[in-house]
C-alpha cells in the first residue's frame, strides 16, 4: 500500500484542484485500481491528516463526499470502508432477506432486539383491523449481511393468525419464513418513503445521524386475514430497492 510520502506527492501534483478533491482522487485511484478492494478499511480522518498534511476538515469532507457518492461505507465508531455493490431487495415482492443475502454468497445474521406481547397503538390497530389497545405480537429485529447491519424489521403480528409467534427463535428463522409457513401469503400492500432515521435506529444500523434511509411500510394477508404490518428500514448507502414488470427485451 502506498503510504505517506507517495500520497503527499500525489496530492502536491494535484495542486490545481481543491485539497479535499485531491484527497478524494487519491482514495478513488486506490479503489479503482483494486489496491483497496471492497470492505477495505480506508485511512481515518486522523490518519489522512498525518499522512497528507491536510486539515481534519479537509479529510472529513473528502470521506463524507465519497460516502455520499456510494464509494465508501462509514460505520459510526468503526471507520470508513470501500463499498461493495449495493444489495438489492425486491420492491413489490415479499421475500426472505436471509435468502436474498444467501443468493449473493454472503452470510445473514439476525439480532432480536425485542419480541413480546404489546397493546396495539392506534396506527397498528388500524393496520391490523383491531381495536386500539388490543393485544398484538411485536418483534424488532436487525438483519446483517457479512456482519454489517442492512435492515431493521419492526413488525406487529395479529395473534389470531400466528398464535405461536412469540415462541419462535428469530435468530435462526426469519419472521417472513415463519409466517409464510403458518399463514401462506395471498396478498400484500407496500408504501415506500425516504426517511431520516431516529437516533436509536442509527445506533442499531451503525450509521451517522445524517445518513438517509429507505422505509417500506408493508401489510400482508393470508386469505382474508391480515397477518402483519411491518416498518422496514434500509440504510440508503447499503441497499437499493428494485422492481420489474412485464416483458423486458434482452439486449
Amino acid at each position: 500500500m502506498k503510504r505517506g510520502g507517495e500520497m503527499r506527492r500525489e496530492l502536491a501534483a494535484n495542486d490545481a484542484t481543491p485539497l479535499y478533491a485531491g484527497v478524494k482522487q487519491i482514495i478513488l485511484d486506490r479503489i479503482h485500481s483494486g489496491e483497496w478492494p471492497p470492505k477495505y478499511r480506508v485511512p481515518s480522518e486522523n490518519e489522512l491528516v498525518a499522512e497528507l498534511g491536510v486539515s481534519k476538515m479537509t479529510a472529513n469532507r473528502a470521506l463524507r463526499e465519497l460516502a455520499n457518492e456510494g464509494e465508501l461505507v462509514r460505520i459510526q465508531g468503526i471507520g470508513s470502508f470501500v463499498a461493495e455493490r449495493k444489495g438489492v431487495s425486491a420492491l413489490f415482492e415479499v421475500r426472505n432477506i436471509a435468502e436474498e443475502i444467501a443468493e449473493r454468497g454472503h452470510v445473514h445474521e439476525a439480532k432480536v432486539v425485542a419480541l413480546a406481547k404489546a397493546s396495539a397503538p392506534p396506527d397498528v390497530a388500524d393496520a391490523l383491523g383491531l381495536e386500539i389497545g388490543a393485544p398484538v405480537f411485536h418483534s424488532l429485529i436487525v438483519h446483517s449481511e457479512e456482519g454489517v447491519p442492512v435492515q431493521i424489521e419492526d413488525r406487529y403480528v395479529h395473534p389470531g393468525v400466528a398464535p405461536d409467534y412469540l415462541s419462535q427463535d428469530f435468530s435462526a428463522i426469519t419472521p417472513n419464513a415463519y409466517l409464510s409457513a403458518v399463514a401462506p401469503l395471498s396478498g400484500s400492500e407496500h408504501v415506500v418513503e425516504a426517511t431520516v432515521p431516529q437516533p436509536w435506529e442509527c445506533k442499531l444500523l451503525m450509521i451517522l445521524k445524517t445518513e438517509p434511509c429507505l422505509m417500506i411500510r408493508r401489510r400482508t394477508w393470508s386469505d382474508r386475514n391480515i397477518v402483519s404490518t411491518a416498518r422496514i428500514i434500509y440504510p440508503g448507502q447499503r441497499y437499493r430497492l428494485e422492481s420489474r414488470s412485464g416483458t423486458i427485451p434482452v439486449p
